[in-house]
């Protein structure tokens, strides 16, 4: 294993399931089931979501002034590599251990209830907490669940943010700042967010369909993917991050891609590797007209043919966890025994708007494995594109 950065392990929780395994059986099969109409989000509407059904962990008692949705949803992907995060710790010490997290909802869904009754009343209801709705609030969390004592920070960058926990932790390591870090990212569906995409007509009351001609919109997903990252060279190598920020409009990208360009391009610069080394490519690929289009000029233009998907069908588009969530999915492509890959779920109607994509079938595999990429595309004209590597 060549050395570098590298994701020691992965925690992960999701519409597709708990744990690196279920997961990792429902991508590959293109698992539609965790995707479901719910109500209450949107007055008088059903929507698709990606939801995560059942229960989850409990906040430990002394640190229930963290307890939110939100970061159940983080405790219950970490408790999947507790074990490793604490060999970490006990080797590098607490103050050698950073928590970079990303996130854009944090604690709201548990505080919206008080704020409508704010609305009604003029009063916040008794044991009302802003701080449950605080970004700072996971990694805060964390820091205290494993008694930390060094840096801890949130990102949010709306749709980039959990992949930039990436590019920040690495600076911190080559810095000597620190020499491990907590990564990932955690969001909860919440009234906010569907109501926000709502107004700017982006939300889909049915399955979403990236890159089809029929796209209409994006289904919004929860869940939490976490990371162990470090120079300890166990697990998939960083090899590249590419940024950019276009800063073309509040909520528009780039109608020509070219940010979207401009972050894989420097993505595959770094790692050194040229477009026929990338083996699969995660899109951004949330389904709305927009979107969609910029990103296939992009990837057309840069790539030619990639073998590629968007999984947001499987998930939803989780927000600022998204970008966590699917570099998980690069993790587990990238260790797939059979070489397996993540399908493209769509009504198979091609836009004639587009360029041509390679968009992946079921059952398709990989023709080698070197290197993966995930595109992850945000509000403000924050793009950025990570590859990672076996080799």
């Amino acid at each position: 294993m060549t050395a570098g950065y590298h994701l020691n392990a992965l925690g992960l929780i999701n519409a597709l399931g708990r744990g690196r395994a279920t997961v990792a059986a429902g991508l590959f099969a293109g698992d539609q089931r965790g995707m479901c109409a719910m109500g209450g989000l949107l007055e008088g509407r059903r929507v698709m979501v990606g939801a995560v059904p059942g229960g989850l962990p409990e906040i430990p008692p002394a640190l229930r002034r963290f307890d939110s949705r939100n970061n159940r949803m983080l405790l219950a992907a970490v408790l999947e590599i507790e074990a490793e995060i604490r060999a970490a710790i006990a080797k590098f010490g607490p103050g050698r251990v950073a928590v970079i997290l990303g996130t854009s909802t944090s604690g709201i869904s548990d505080n919206e209830p008080g704020v409508a009754e704010k609305v009604r009343t003029g009063r916040f209801p008794e044991g009302f907490d802003y701080d449950r709705q605080d970004n700072a609030s996971p990694s805060l969390f964390l820091r205290a669940y494993f008694e930390l004592t060094g840096l801890a920070m949130t990102i949010s960058t709306a749709c980039t943010s959990s992949a930039k926990t990436l590019a920040s932790a690495r600076r911190l390591i080559a810095s000597g700042l620190v020499d491990a870090a907590i990564i990932g990212g955690a969001d909860t569906l919440c009234r906010l967010t569907v109501n926000g995409f709502a107004s700017l007509d982006l939300v889909a009351d049915t399955l979403c369909n990236p890159f089809s001609k029929n796209r209409g919109g994006i289904n919004i997903g929860e869940g939490a993917a976490v990371f162990l990252m470090s120079r300890e060279p166990v697990g998939p190598r960083i090899a590249g991050i590419g940024e950019s920020s276009d800063a073309y409009h509040m909520s528009t990208p780039d109608p020509d891609g070219a940010g979207a360009f401009t972050a894989m391009r420097r993505a595959l610069d770094e790692s050194g590797f040229a477009p026929a080394d990338i083996a699969y490519l995660n899109l951004h690929g949330t389904a709305t007209e927009l979107n969609d289009s910029m990103e296939a000029k992009a990837v057309h233009e840069l790539f030619g043919s990639v073998p590629c998907s968007s999984t947001k069908p499987l998930v939803g588009h989780t927000l600022g966890a998204a970008g966590s969530m699917e570099l998980a999915f690069l993790y587990l492509a990238l260790e797939a025994a059979g070489g397996e890959l993540p399908p493209h779920i769509s009504d198979g109607a091609a836009d004639p708007d587009l360029p041509p994509l390679h968009l992946v079938a079921k059952g398709e595999t990989a023709a080698h494995r070197r290197a993966m990429m995930s595109n992850s595309f945000a509000f403000g004209g924050s793009n950025i594109s990570v590859i990672l590597s076996n080799e």
